[in-house]
């Protein structure tokens, strides 16, 4: 009897916000365009994203893998920064599906066990015509992988790395993730947020989830001295 595919450890699983709708492409539109379009005909088989901490790397990716859930694929997201303590065991029988997604694979370079598995699934993917995404904080030639033939495969598919947004951009992508929430954010509020909050967008969205709990829960609309209240600035 065939075995299913290894069953993720509990609690790993996609943001509902994580979409390609709630994300600004700006610059990175052609790589937006190459993940939405992987599954249509002459899609790109295997995609590698790199950029900084909070680039976008891991929305794009759950993104993709929501994507191929409204296509009724089956997708599997693991973030090795997160999964790198055990064992490459949820590798195993990864070519059952149709998009494997794997975030941070830098966090698990260098380790004999995870480079032979990924390796191994990567080919594994190959042959059985599958979908592959993955993203590191460097390019795949910067990384200090140990087995030349894992090298050799990072290189295979298209590789885009994750252009910053502009100050101008940030702006736009704030609203954006607040239109996407349901919240109005007026320009001057959504100014005034980025130059008090975090740099990163990623924590700046983080911000922006309190503020959509607070204005529920008060029933207020957002205002500076409504946001200065609620965040404790």
């Amino acid at each position: 009897m065939s075995r299913a595919p290894a069953q993720l450890p509990l609690g790993v699983g996609l943001r509902d916000d994580a979409t390609f709708d709630s994300f600004l492409p700006a610059a990175n539109a052609s790589l937006v365009d190459r993940l939405s379009h992987q599954f249509d005909a002459g899609g790109e088989p295997f995609l590698y994203l790199w950029g900084a901490p909070g680039s976008g790397r891991s929305h794009l990716l759950q993104a993709a893998c929501h994507a191929a859930s409204d296509r009724d694929l089956r997708a599997l997201y693991l973030p090795l920064r997160d999964l790198g303590h055990f064992p490459p065991l949820m590798l195993e029988d990864v070519e059952r599906l149709d998009l494997v997604a794997i975030d941070d694979i830098d966090s698990v370079i260098g380790r004999r066990r995870w480079e032979e598995g990924l390796f191994h699934a990567f080919n594994r993917l190959r042959d059985a015509g599958k979908r592959l995404v993955v993203s590191a904080a460097a390019a795949p030639r910067q990384l200090p992988v140990k087995l030349p033939d894992l090298a050799s495969r990072l290189t295979w598919g298209v590789t885009f790395h994750l252009q910053r947004l502009d100050d101008g951009e940030r702006l736009q992508a704030l609203q954006l993730r607040a239109r996407v929430r349901g919240m109005q954010l007026p320009d001057e509020v959504a100014r005034y947020i980025l130059h008090r909050g975090p740099r990163r967008l990623d924590e700046l969205f983080e911000e922006l989830a309190v503020l959509d709990s607070a204005s529920l829960s008060a029933q207020r609309k957002l205002t500076i001295p409504f946001v200065k209240q609620a965040l404790g600035w």
